[in-house]
C-alpha cells in the first residue's frame, strides 16, 4: 500500500511524521502545500476534521498527530514491547506534546513573551522530560514513536533558544544520536522548511 503524508511546508507537526518514515526506511509520497494556500482551503473540505497532518495508507485516512503516530508505532514495532513500555511511550509523547502546545501559544497567539517563554517555560518542561529520559532511548535500546517527537522538539528547542539543551546532558545526547541516524542526517542535511507557519521563532 501507498503511504502518504498530506502537511503543510513547514516542519510543525507533520515533521515527527516525516522523521519515523524518513528513518524507518518507508517510501511515502510527502505531499506539502502553503499554509494559506488554495489548495489547503480545497483540501481541508475533503478531510476528517478538516484538519492535517493527515496519513493516507491505501485507502484508509488517519488524522490527528497522536492516532498517526500509534498507528505507525503499531504497524512497524516502534511503540515498545510491552504494555508498560507503550505507556511510558504515552507519557513522554504526552509532555512533549504539552511542550510544543506552550511554544504555539507563544508562537501564533502571543499568550507570553519570548523572555518568558525561554527563560522559564522552556527549561522547566525540558527538566520534565530529563527526568523521564533514563536510557539511550526513551525506552532502552530501541527506538520508538516517543524518540522522533522528542528529537523534533529538542531540535525546535536548540534553533530557537540556542544552549537551552546544555543543562541536560542526556537531551543533548538523544538529539546527537537521533541527528547521527544515516537517514535522519542525509534528511537534515538538504532540510530547508521552516520551523512554522510564521515569520518568527
Amino acid at each position: 500500500m501507498t503511504i502518504t503524508l498530506h502537511y503543510f511546508d513547514v516542519r510543525g507537526l507533520g515533521e515527527y511524521i516525516r522523521l519515523l518514515l524518513i528513518d524507518q526506511g518507508i517510501p511515502f509520497t510527502d505531499h506539502r502545500f502553503e499554509v494559506f494556500g488554495e489548495e489547503w482551503e480545497k483540501l481541508k473540505k475533503t478531510m476528517a476534521f478538516g484538519q492535517v497532518p493527515c496519513l493516507t495508507d491505501g485507502n484508509e485516512e488517519y488524522v490527528q498527530t497522536g492516532a498517526i503516530m500509534r498507528y505507525l508505532g503499531r504497524k512497524y514495532d516502534l511503540y515498545g514491547s510491552n504494555i508498560s513500555e507503550a505507556a511510558y511511550i504515552d507519557m513522554v509523547f504526552e509532555c512533549v506534546r504539552d511542550l510544543r502546545m506552550k511554544y504555539a501559544r507563544y508562537i501564533y497567539y502571543s499568550e507570553e513573551t519570548k523572555e518568558n517563554y525561554d527563560n522559564v517555560t522552556l527549561p522547566g518542561i525540558l527538566e520534565n522530560l530529563s527526568k523521564l529520559l533514563k536510557t539511550k532511548f526513551v525506552v532502552g535500546d530501541k527506538i520508538s514513536i516517543a524518540d522522533y517527537v522528542l528529537f523534533e522538539e529538542l531540535d525546535v528547542a536548540n534553533t530557537t533558544a540556542p544552549g537551552s539543551l546544555n543543562k541536560f546532558e542526556n537531551l543533548k545526547q538523544l538529539h546527537a544520536n537521533m541527528s547521527a541516524r544515516p537517514n535522519i542526517k542525509k534528511y537534515l542535511s538538504t532540510r530547508s522548511a521552516r520551523i512554522n507557519g510564521v515569520d518568527r521563532q
